[in-house]
């Protein structure tokens, strides 16, 4: 499960290089709306990873 996490943070990351180029770089207004809308999926699952990382923490709490 970390790896399949791990791999999506890596996709998103490597998504968010060309659209930043293609924004910052080459002026393309159009990259600045995919690289708000790869933020966003990226905070989504930051949230998810904060989540489940809680959850694993006292799941072994419990098991003690």
């Amino acid at each position: 499960m970390a790896t399949n996490r791990h791999q999506e943070f890596q996709k998103l990351i490597e998504d968010l290089e060309s659209d930043f180029e293609k924004f910052y770089d080459k002026g393309i207004n159009a990259a600045g709306t995919r690289v708000r809308k790869q933020l966003q999926a990226l905070t989504t699952l930051a949230k998810e990873v904060r989540k489940d990382v809680t959850d694993v923490k006292n799941a072994r709490k419990l098991e003690k």
